[in-house]
């Protein structure tokens, strides 16, 4: 049963895109298993840029089928337009899979969305206002509207009415909003219906027939481990759990059939949004970093914030999800630096820490602790194995492997698809 999961393990953005897709050939089934359109890889093919959103990266690769799983929030009209690009330009989408427990990303939750962090003010959490949030809120309020119901109308309208009951007051009382009307969320909805109805499928049931056939099945993540709704920097963090325990609650796969979890580690750190980021940058380092990897979201379109590599971080991810093997994204970024500082502690009112601290407080008052490696100057992107590096990339990339906890298997030295060093096969 060859099931991998793969996954960020910082704050998301490490490159997740490059490193499915390089597995993508080799997989028989790619699924997303929990998120929404808040995330975004970026694939490149060729002289092909694809940025995705709500599609598995695994879309790229002839002859394998994407699957977006029961944990994932769908917005229909983000994911047909997503397909109808794609289609466009010549890519096969026929394939695709969605759960049909898979809820919806309905236009109420958008609204609530964004006008509560409007709300929040200087208190707001950073979110891109897509509705990701409400809609798993009415997942655990078990008013949620899922892929299913788009095929009864009578219980859809039942649920919907549920829905806006409690949010129209909510809009109309408390943020002098108009109400919404049931009819035109259902329209809107049903809408949708025949043109998902030919990708909808019991894909619980076909992922675990496929393990059993021992096919090889890729679980991706969205965001990262430090974006974890129960494991990240709370509140700093999505609304579901893209750490490897959520890959198995989020496709309906057992715990035992995973062989394999791989995270995604940039060489250096970025976060989009706001929250505590103990080795960010404000100087010209930083913007050097945002420059030179073109740290811009791919769904947000906003400006990422940068830091030197966390290896606290990188620590806690091993931990908690149990990392097998690292995939070390952007290593062709660091090109040029005479020295490279990397974070192995945090000083937190005068003490030296080498753990993540489970207290909010103290990760807000972490400071890093610096140590400093040399670096190097020659142009790295057509390395093709290990040796090819200029040794004090070498040893970079030692001293992060043992920092980290886990072997790094990868290595990625460009953004291409073929500018990737192998070290270990992750299959």
């Amino acid at each position: 049963m060859p099931a991998l999961v793969l996954l960020g393990a910082q704050w998301g953005d490490e490159g997740k895109g490059k490193a499915t897709d390089l597995l993508g050939g080799s997989v028989d089934y790619v699924v997303r298993y929990q998120g929404g359109n808040n995330a975004g890889h970026t694939v490149v093919v060729g002289d092909q840029k694809y940025a995705l959103h709500l599609l598995p990266s695994g879309i790229l690769s002839p002859g394998c089928t994407p699957v977006i799983g029961n944990g994932v929030v769908v917005d229909p009209s983000v994911l047909l337009s997503e397909l109808s690009g794609l289609n466009e330009r010549g890519v096969d989408t026929s394939k695709l899979l969605i759960s049909g427990n898979a809820h919806i990303i309905t236009s109420y939750n958008v609204t609530v969305d964004k006008v509560s962090e409007r709300f929040l003010g200087k208190r707001k959490i950073g979110t891109t206002g897509r509705g990701i949030g409400p809609t798993y809120a009415d997942k655990i309020n078990r008013v949620g509207i899922r892929v299913q119901d788009l095929y009864d109308e009578s219980i859809l309208t039942q649920k919907v009415e549920a829905a806006l009951d409690v949010k129209n007051q909510m809009l109309t009382k408390f943020y002098n909003r108009r109400a919404i009307a049931v009819e035109q969320v259902v329209e809107e909805l049903l809408g949708y219906a025949d043109e998902l109805a030919p990708y909808v499928a019991d894909t619980v049931l076909v992922l675990n027939q496929a393990l059993e056939q021992d096919k090889v099945v890729l679980f991706e993540g969205g965001q990262g481990t430090l974006l974890d709704i129960d494991h990240g920097t709370y509140p700093f963090v999505t609304s579901s759990n893209p750490t490897a325990g959520g890959a198995c609650t989020g496709a309906g796969v057992g715990p035992t059939k995973i062989s394999r979890v791989i995270g995604i580690l940039k060489a250096y750190t970025t976060r989009v949004g706001a929250g505590p980021f103990p080795t960010e940058l404000f100087d010209e380092d930083g913007e050097a970093l945002r420059r030179i990897g073109g740290e811009r979201g791919v769904t947000t379109g906003r400006d990422r914030r940068c830091g030197w590599f966390d290896a606290v971080i990188a620590r806690y991810a091993t931990r908690v999800n149990g990392l097998t093997d690292f995939f070390l994204t952007k290593l062709d970024v660091l090109t040029g630096w005479e020295q490279i500082p990397v974070c192995v502690a945090y000083e937190i009112d005068g003490r030296r820490v080498e753990e993540l601290p489970y207290s909010q407080t103290d990760f807000h008052h972490a400071k890093p602790v610096y140590e400093m490696l040399p670096g190097w100057s020659e142009d790295i992107s057509k390395a093709k194995s290990f040796s090819d590096l200029p040794k004090n990339a070498q040893a970079y990339v030692k001293a992060l492997e043992e920092m980290s906890g886990a072997p790094i298997s990868a290595i990625g030295v460009g953004p291409g698809r073929d500018e990737t060093i192998q070290i270990n096969s992750f299959l």
